[in-house]
């Protein structure tokens, strides 16, 4: 595997969920956290990124999201719904895991039956039927990241933006969303860029493993992962997926050395 200095070029196509062309950022403070990354995200396609603390992979989504400004460089994201899920779950304490849900429906003004519909589906699809009355004191860290993920497939997005969703939960329970996260995209194929610090939990869920260098990040690799879907969870102990997250976390030893 050949690292480069820069992102790999790809064409643009009609399909693309996501595309950033020569990107960067710098901070008022004079920060730089990105040097100039071009990189592209297929509509049904799942793209992960791994690197160090601080290497600017939340900026990406943050930039994707237009929650912030790029420095440099074009961002084009497909026309149509965007969804976002956070590191933490950011549920409104006050609210039950319904109302919660049906939050960002609410702040389009939807049509109440209408938000409600889909907020049970949502429910629904992320396991969570039982508990629409319960509010987040009483749920686990993985059902708050459940109504996290429901609260956000009620826009029905096209592009999903993950921010390190699973970071901060036991092995156990993150195998466990992971799994269900790969049914739902198995489902549905819309765009997915993904946040992570886990190699394994990147060969896993993805189609394609984007490496970063340290701050200011650039990207130093991407990693092709060529596993079909639907994903057992067994996978995890195939050799053939220990080779791929090998080849991914010798990018990332290569990049810091």
């Amino acid at each position: 595997m050949a690292l480069v200095q820069e992102a790999t070029r790809r064409p643009v196509t009609a399909s693309a969920g996501v595309s950033f062309e020569g990107v960067s950022k710098k901070f008022p403070d004079g920060t730089v956290a990105l040097n100039p990354v071009t990189f592209e995200v297929e509509s049904g396609e799942f793209v992960a990124v791994v690197g160090p603390s601080g290497c600017g992979k939340s900026t990406l989504l943050r930039l994707a999201s237009g929650l912030t400004k790029a420095s440099t460089g074009s961002i084009d994201v497909a026309p149509g719904k965007l969804g976002y899920v956070f590191q933490d779950a950011t549920l409104l304490p006050w609210r039950t895991v319904r109302r919660n849900v049906e939050l960002l429906a609410e702040l389009r003004g939807v049509p109440k039956a209408e938000a409600r519909a889909a907020a049970s589906a949502a429910i629904a699809t992320v396991g969570l039927n039982g508990f629409e009355d319960k509010y987040p004191r009483a749920l686990s860290g993985g059902m708050k990241m459940r109504a996290s993920l429901a609260r956000a497939l009620t826009t029905a997005p096209e592009v999903f933006l993950f921010d390190e969703p699973f970071g901060a939960l036991d092995e156990i329970t993150r195998e466990r969303l992971n799994d269900e996260l790969l049914r739902l995209f198995a489902d549905r194929r819309f765009a997915a860029l993904f946040i992570t610090h886990s190699v394994a939990e990147a060969v896993f869920l993805s189609t394609r493993v984007l490496v970063m260098s340290g701050r200011p990040g650039r990207i130093v690799a991407d990693i092709d992962v060529p596993f079909g879907y639907p994903r057992a969870s067994e996978l995890r102990y195939d050799p053939a997926f220990a080779r791929i997250a090998g080849e991914v976390g010798a990018a990332l030893r290569e990049a810091h050395s």
